[in-house]
């Protein structure tokens, strides 16, 4: 929200009473409080008839400080919250100099002005990272019953600003005017479902606005050095988060928001849905069951979506029998050709459904101010609203899941969850400006809940499209309603790498786009971006997306890039444990793993596949791309083992292949089984090292289907000889090398040669291996 007329007036209507200076600053324990003026204090006088900010510092983790600014502290915090976790005490210490307070935490500390000239600035050491200017900080009213507080951090020159959540606009997010407050507004304008007040810098570090309301963020827009960020209210407070890294700031937001869960490793596989408004019963579903069988095309999960229930009549969890006439023995029949079941839902409640007079009658639906059911008629007739803050409507709601569970549905799409009203009463008096936000989490968490409840820790996923902070506890999500063409191709990557920088694990897309039928070009180049995702789904609005409805060659790059991806699952299940583990995103922005590379700042039409796997989609009907190799050794294609130095290429690919590098001086995990995405990775599994530099080493963990290590290896170079240093299962498995030199000999744990390979039976569980080059 903008404030200002320019860099020297006030918009009218406004009054803005910055922070100017400072009364007293005191300590209590690890806090320090800070009691600000608007005014110079001159005198006693200046002490009358006037506001006063208080500004407390306090840190919840090393290298983490939260700054408050309160107005009136007697308002009433309604919740919601978010839930935080902080670390225990002792890490602050806190230094005084004749001009200054300094409050360090780990790396990170403020430098606190006392008396004149407010002002406080974040450094790391000795270098600043950002700080808060005299008459940033600052108290903002509009008439008699408008007031904002409004903080201002400091933008450096070369500094660029990523994340917000996820966002379709420019991925560099300098310049812009960002809202936050969820909206289905499909991926195609400036609105988002997913919206987190959370931002991370090129200079490796973060800010985190710890407020569920309404954030609005002006980055380098109204003022083009600051980032601005205001809530309406009497009280805001935001964490700045020191990396150094990038990666490292995702750790530390995520140790404090929350890591994401770890979504069972069937999901990773193909899903398939019968699309929206297309027509489908158990014959249709069969048919492409079937022949995606047929087509020896590996299929994984099958969705149903809305009108699974009948019309009119959502939701209400309950199979149309009209065309449904046996869903358990259907489900049964699915499940005994080796799928998962996945149906639709959402937290809204039609007049028809069997579940509005029982949430009216017994107080579960979110209610008018006056005590009426809140309802209007877009999507549904009558549409109400499941009110997550009345313990009883959750375990109500949970219980039509359970039933569905014990029918045989393995996931949930939660859909929806954005067009949350704000003139409502909330069960538990919750702010329902609070609320609109924060409502996705709630009705996410209680889907995610059950489906641990039935099916057991580690085999819950969803496929959500709406989210708040601490959404990625409960992945996965999916970008929403997209056109299909290539624009919305790639506005969903930038959505998706926003969302990765936002402290999100796994992300998703609809394959061929939403909205329209994709030429048969568009959906062929998105098969294999979609199946170089964290996860895949082939989904639709008004057509089918089974590839065989748009040509031979369509069927032929599912069946390629499907087998890839599930061949590829022990490096890409590891690269999923870094998510609950270090709060890191499958799929990541160039400069998550580049951040000291200047041109990945900008690089949004390509991404790292976990650490070691560069990807860049093909946007153009013609085949030709554009792509950047970071600085640092010699790139593989990992599909014709062709050798690339860094920088600019300009390439033209056909349907079945694509720019798929592996990074230097890596190990990639291929599996045994590529028709599968749950099988036993360490049996067999074939580690490829990639241009590996003498001198250097390289190591690569292989885990079970839960996600513990089984396997660990390191590999080190001296010149000819390569060893192999292998810890854990005792299976066979290989390594094969790219790019380094021909195998003259191998010796140790009856290893013998074959080609560019090295092959080593079952064994011992732990096993080294001594590779001489020619």
């Amino acid at each position: 929200m903008k404030f200002q007329d320019g860099n020297w007036l006030i918009r009218e209507g406004f009054t803005v009473k910055p922070a100017v200076q400072a009364h007293e600053v005191e300590q209590r324990g690890e806090e320090l409080t800070a009691y600000v003026s608007p005014i110079p204090i001159h005198s006693r006088a200046n002490m009358l008839d006037t506001l006063q900010l208080t500004v407390k510092f306090h840190s919840p983790a090393p290298g983490v400080i939260g700054v408050k600014l309160i107005h009136y502290a007697g308002v009433v915090e309604r919740g919601p919250k978010f839930e935080l976790t902080p670390q225990s005490s002792g890490h602050v210490t806190v230094t005084e100099t004749e001009e200054e307070m300094i409050y360090t935490t780990g790396s990170l500390s403020a430098h606190i002005r006392k008396g004149a000239e407010w002002s406080v600035a974040f450094y790391r050491g000795g270098e600043r990272l950002t700080g808060s200017g005299p008459r940033s900080m600052a108290y903002i009213t509009e008439g008699k019953d408008r007031r904002w507080l409004r903080e201002e951090l400091d933008l450096g020159v070369g500094e660029f600003i990523y994340g917000l959540g996820e966002r379709f606009t420019a991925f560099v997010k300098n310049g812009q005017a960002v809202d936050i407050w969820n909206q289905d507004g499909g991926t195609s304008s400036e609105q988002t479902y997913k919206n987190i007040p959370f931002y991370v810098s090129n200079k490796g570090y973060g800010v985190f606005v710890n407020q569920p309301e309404l954030v609005s963020f002006e980055v380098g827009s109204e003022k083009v050095k600051k980032v601005q960020f205001s809530v309406e209210g009497e009280s805001l407070e935001y964490f700045v988060i020191d990396g150094p890294s990038i990666k490292d700031v995702l750790g530390k937001y995520t140790d404090l928001t929350g890591k994401p869960a770890l979504p069972p490793a069937w999901s990773f596989g193909l899903w398939l849905t019968t699309s929206f408004t297309t027509n489908y019963d158990e014959a249709t579903v069969n048919s492409f069951v079937d022949g995606m069988a047929e087509r020896d095309l590996p299929l994984h999960v099958f969705h149903f979506d809305c009108f699974w229930m009948k019309e009119y009549h959502w939701t209400d969890f309950k199979w149309d029998d009209r065309t449904f006439p046996d869903p358990v023995g259907m489900l049964k029949r699915l499940k005994e050709k080796g799928l998962k079941i996945c149906v639709w839902i959402n937290p809204y409640i039609a007049q028809r459904s069997r579940l509005f007079e029982e949430g009216k009658q017994n107080g579960y639906l979110v209610k008018r101010p006056n005590g009426d059911v809140w309802q209007w008629d877009l999507w549904q007739p009558g549409m109400a609203l499941v009110d997550f803050t009345n313990p009883a409507a959750c375990e109500w709601f949970a219980g039509y899941l359970r039933d569905l569970v014990d029918m045989g549905v393995d996931s949930f799409k939660t859909d929806f969850g954005e067009r949350i009203p704000t003139d409502v009463v909330y069960h538990d008096g919750s702010d329902p400006f609070k609320m609109h936000n924060y409502y996705t989490q709630m009705y996410n968490e209680v889907v995610f809940n059950v489906l641990e409840e039935k099916l057991g820790k580690g085999e819950a996923a969803l496929f959500a499209r709406s989210a708040t902070v601490g959404g990625q506890k409960f992945p996965v999500h999916w970008g929403g309603d997209c056109y299909a063409d290539y624009e919305s191709m790639a506005e969903s990557l930038r959505g998706g790498l926003s969302l990765g920088l936002s402290g999100f694990g796994f992300w998703s897309h609809d394959i061929g786009g939403f909205e329209n039928t994709a030429p048969t070009h568009v959906f062929k180049r998105w098969l294999q971006f979609g199946l170089l995702s964290s996860h895949s789904r082939l989904h639709g609005s008004r057509s089918y997306r089974v590839p065989w409805a748009y040509d031979q060659e369509a069927v032929d790059v599912t069946r390629f890039f499907t087998k890839l991806k599930c061949s590829l699952m022990p490096y890409l299940f590891d690269t999923a444990a870094q998510a609950p583990e270090r709060g890191l995103p499958s799929q990541r922005a160039m400069v998550i793993e580049f951040q000291d590379d200047p041109t990945t700042e900008f690089l949004d039409r390509q991404y790292m596949l976990g650490e070691n796997l560069l990807v860049a989609p093909v946007f153009q009907e013609s085949g030709d791309v554009q792509y950047y190799l970071p600085q640092g050794g010699t790139w593989t294609h990992v599909l014709t083992g062709e050798t690339k130095q860094p920088g600019w290429h300009k390439e033209n690919y056909g349907f079945d292949s694509l720019p798929l590098f592996a990074r230097p001086n890596s190990i990639i995990a291929f599996g045994a089984n590529n028709v599968r995405p749950d099988y036993d990775y360490s049996n067999g599994v074939d580690f490829n090292v990639y241009t590996l530099e003498d001198g250097r080493s390289a190591s690569a963990t292989v885990r079970d289907i839960k996600g513990a290590v089984e396997t660990a290896v390191s590999i080190t170079r001296e010149g000819k000889s390569i060893v192999v240093s292998l810890q854990g299962s005792g299976k066979a498995f290989s390594v094969t090398l790219h790019g380094i030199g021909e195998i003259a000999s191998a010796s140790g744990a009856s290893a013998s040669v074959d080609g560019s390979s090295v092959l080593v039976p079952a064994g011992e569980s732990s096993a080294t291996v001594t590779i001489t080059l020619k």
